[in-house]
């Protein structure tokens, strides 16, 4: 559904005003809503940004090479906890776990050695990890968020490892073909943008180069356009079950470590970062290579986002790609609240042994109660709030799906009747009257 005319005359203006006074020499910016692109705002002339057009993504890489390394997790080939050693030996860094490294808390230092990785050709892996020291450890691990390319050019290396399959080839195999992302390269395929460094006083332009990073790909190779990372923004909403499990994606956005000690506004998952914006959490990446800036925010729960691209290596006055991605998230999201749906009544009424729990229930003098939410499952929570979902697991056993009952088991008691008496929640009795002893 598009955007409503005023909605979208606001994100027009924010993302003109981005480019004028950022001074880039175009801005491309998606709205994404339940699956597709809901907007498309420009901006600039140097190229006329298109839905189709080429920006490079830089570290939104990353956000792919760690669902790769999920999908191996969930195959059973690796475990986060696993010491780097394991998969690529010999390494003087190897006690680093893989789950550090994904969340940005191992302390490793930023960039690998020699010069600039983003503007010169790069290496092979046995290279790069040729290069690694004792010394290239900056931080104890998961002391502090300490942020790490580098990290992700050694995971590249364990998925290559592993599968025995190139970084990038793995990636189009396992995400980019099944999410029809035909149009995110490993080089720049025309239509695309050239990449520009812009003068500070003369507001020329210098071309910048366009790189092979080599083994530190994974970190931030890669090209897309709005179209493509639209894609990919919809699937960091709602994955697609043959890519990602729903529950691991779940995980991913869980904080590894806060970046921000202060105020907590900010943090990292599992090769996604995570910003606080009011009461809202969002989960997205901010990506930079020579000439380029790009932007990806999500907010999973209102299955809403916002890429954007610049083909510039900044903005100006103050703008920041990522920062404009979250003020127009967050802008949609105040101005155009997900419909509530409405209430139906039940097709019919839900199985014996699942009716007869329903109701109120008491527990500590709280009254509390259980419902059917359609799909054989069971709703609880205090009255008017049923939040936690039970799922059945057999005869009188359900297991908690939600919450802080998430894992914990609700097992059904009865009396000689068979009647239902009491509900055991992770040893918490509930009861049918306030006055029953537990």
């Amino acid at each position: 559904m598009p955007l409503l005319p005023d909605t979208a005359r606001q994100v027009d203006a924010l993302v003109a005003r981005a480019q004028a006074e950022g001074r880039a020499p175009s801005l491309a910016l998606g709205v994404v809503r339940d699956g597709t692109l809901a907007h498309l705002a420009v901006a600039g002339e140097h190229p006329r940004p298109d839905a189709d057009r080429q920006y490079r993504i830089g570290s939104i890489s990353k956000t792919m090479t760690a669902v790769l390394v999920m999908q191996q997790r969930d195959a059973g080939r690796l475990a986060l906890d696993d010491p780097l050693e394991r998969h690529l030996p010999g390494t003087p860094v190897g006690a680093l776990t893989l789950r550090q490294l994904l969340g940005h808390a191992s302390g490793l230092q930023r960039e690998p050695e020699g010069s600039w990785w983003e503007r010169t050709e790069g290496v092979d892996l046995a290279t790069l990890v040729a290069g690694l020291t004792p010394d290239k450890i900056a931080y104890p691990p998961h002391h502090v968020y300490h942020y790490s390319n580098l990290a992700y050019g050694l995971l590249g290396g364990v998925l290559e490892r592993i599968t025995g399959t190139a970084w990038y080839d793995l990636l189009r195999a396992r995400i980019l073909e099944p999410l029809g992302m035909r149009r995110t390269t490993y080089h720049p395929a025309e239509p695309y943008a050239r990449g520009y460094v812009v003068h500070p006083w003369l507001d020329t332009l210098r071309e910048e180069p366009r790189t092979d990073t080599g083994a530190m790909a994974p970190a931030g190779q890669l090209w897309s356009t709005v179209e493509d990372l639209a894609r990919w923004a919809a699937f960091l909403a709602d994955p697609a079950p043959d890519v990602l499990a729903s529950g691991t994606l779940t995980e991913m956005c869980g904080p590894v470590v806060i970046s921000d000690l202060d105020s907590w506004t900010g943090g990292h998952g599992l090769g996604v970062e995570l910003y606080r914006v009011g009461d809202r959490v969002y989960v997205g990446h901010g990506g930079s290579m020579p000439g380029y800036v790009a932007g990806l925010a999500v907010h999973r729960p209102g299955r809403t986002a916002v890429v954007d691209f610049a083909n510039s290596y900044g903005l100006r006055g103050g703008h920041h790609i990522v920062g404009l991605a979250r003020q127009v998230l967050t802008l949609v999201l105040d101005a155009e609240p997900a419909a509530v749906p409405p209430w139906r009544p039940a097709a019919a009424p839900p199985p014996a042994a699942l009716a007869e729990l329903t109701g109120r229930w008491w527990w500590m003098g709280a009254e509390y109660e259980l419902r059917p939410d359609g799909s054989g499952d069971l709703l609880a929570g205090p009255v008017g709030q049923p939040v936690l979902r039970f799922a059945p697991e057999g005869p009188d056993r359900w297991r908690g799906r939600s919450g802080g009952q998430d894992g914990e088991l609700l097992t059904v008691i009865r009396d000689e009747a068979g009647r239902p008496v009491a509900l055991d929640i992770a040893t918490f009795v509930f009861t049918r009257t306030p006055d029953q002893e537990p």
